[in-house]
C-alpha cells in the first residue's frame, strides 16, 4: 500500500505547502511501513521536487480540460488514479475544497488542520486545531479511509531524498460547471499562508503613508506583509494582506503585530502563530494577552530603530 499525497501546484509550479504535505505523508509512511504517491494536476515542475521531499512516485494527470480549477472536476481526477487508504493534502485554500470533495467519493473520513503526525493509524487519530485555532481537539477517523489536511507551518518542510519514478495519467474529466471569468494574480511577493515570518500592521499606522516602515523591516526579516480588516477596508492596503476571521488564517512561525488592538476577530486568524510579537503604544491594548512578547511604545520609533539594528546585526 502506499499513502497518497495530493501535490497541489500554482500553474504548474510547486508550493512550499506541497513539500510540507510530502513530508508529511513520508513520515506518516515511515510509520506504517509504506511507500509515497504523490497526486498533482498539470503540473510543469519536475517530479525531483518532490522525489527530495520523499515521494516514492510521482502521477502526473494531464488533462487540459482541468487547467482552469473546480473543486469537483479536481477531486473527480484525484478520484480516478488514487487507491490507498490514506490520503494527505495540504490545508491551502484550494485542496481544502478539494479534500471534502473527495471524502465523499470516496466514503472517506475528512481531518482538517492536522497539526502533529497521527498518534495511530489504525485507527487514525491526530491531533487538530478547532474552534478558529483557539483550541485543539484529537480527531478519530472511524471510515475505512481517511483524509488529512495538514495545517501550513505545522509540521516542516523535511527533506528526505529517495530515487523516485514518474508515471503520467492522461484524463478526461468533465469540469463544465465553472467558468472562470478573469484571473488576477499578485507577483513578486511572499505567499502570506506560507510565510515563516509575518509583519503586520492596523490603524495604530495612522495612515497609508506611513506602511514604509513596516515593508522596510519585513524586507530586512524576509517576512510578508499582512493588516488587520479595518485597514484593508479603509483601502490603506489590499485586501490580498488582511488576516483575521473574515480574511486569510495564517501560522507563521513569528508574527509581528504593530498598531493592532487585537479584537477577537483577529485574533481568530492568527493565533496560531508559534511566536507573537505586539507593539502597541496602549498597555491595555487586548492583544498584549495572547503576545509571547510585548513591546509598549511609538511604533513609529520602535520599527525604524528595530530594522536599523537587524541590518545591523546581519551585516556584521
Amino acid at each position: 500500500m502506499a499513502v497518497f499525497v495530493y501535490a497541489e501546484n500554482i500553474n504548474g509550479v510547486y508550493k512550499k505547502a506541497a513539500f510540507e504535505a510530502v513530508s508529511y505523508a513520508k513520515a506518516i509512511a515511515a510509520k506504517t511501513g509504506d511507500s509515497v504517491t504523490a497526486i498533482s494536476i498539470n503540473p510543469t515542475d519536475s517530479s525531483d521536487l518532490l522525489y527530495k521531499y520523499g515521494a516514492d512516485k510521482v502521477i502526473n494527470v494531464k488533462d487540459a480540460g482541468l487547467k482552469n480549477f473546480s473543486a469537483k472536476a479536481y477531486a473527480e481526477a484525484v478520484n480516478q488514479v488514487v487507491d490507498g487508504n490514506i490520503i494527505v493534502f495540504p490545508h491551502t485554500t484550494d485542496a481544502s475544497s478539494v479534500a471534502p470533495m473527495l471524502a465523499i467519493q470516496k466514503n472517506f473520513s475528512l481531518i482538517t488542520n492536522a497539526i502533529d503526525l497521527p498518534e495511530s493509524t489504525s485507527p487514525f487519530q491526530v491531533k487538530r486545531r478547532a474552534f478558529s485555532g483557539k483550541g485543539f481537539m484529537h480527531a478519530k477517523a472511524d471510515a475505512a479511509g481517511v483524509i488529512v489536511t495538514v495545517s501550513q507551518n505545522a509540521f516542516g518542510v523535511k527533506e528526505n531524498p529517495v530515487q523516485g519514478s514518474e508515471e503520467v495519467k492522461d484524463l478526461s474529466v468533465a469540469n463544465d460547471d465553472t467558468k472562470v471569468i478573469s484571473h488576477e494574480q499578485s507577483s513578486g511577493k511572499l505567499d502570506l499562508k506560507e510565510a515563516e515570518i509575518v509583519v503586520s500592521a492596523g490603524r495604530g499606522l495612522k495612515g497609508p503613508e506611513n506602511w514604509g516602515m513596516i515593508e522596510d523591516l519585513a524586507n530586512v526579516l524576509g517576512a510578508a506583509t499582512a493588516c488587520s480588516k479595518p485597514v484593508s477596508d479603509i483601502g490603506w492596503r489590499p485586501h490580498t494582506e488582511h488576516v483575521g476571521q473574515t480574511g486569510k488564517a495564517i501560522s507563521p512561525n513569528l508574527y509581528i503585530a504593530v498598531g493592532i488592538s487585537g479584537a477577537i476577530q483577529h485574533l481568530a486568524g492568527v493565533n496560531s502563530s508559534k511566536t507573537i510579537v505586539v507593539i502597541n503604544n496602549d498597555p491595555e491594548a487586548p492583544f498584549f494577552k495572547s503576545a509571547d512578547y510585548g513591546v509598549v511604545g511609538d511604533a513609529f520609533q520602535i520599527i525604524p530603530a528595530l530594522t536599523e539594528k537587524i541590518k545591523a546585526l546581519k551585516g556584521a
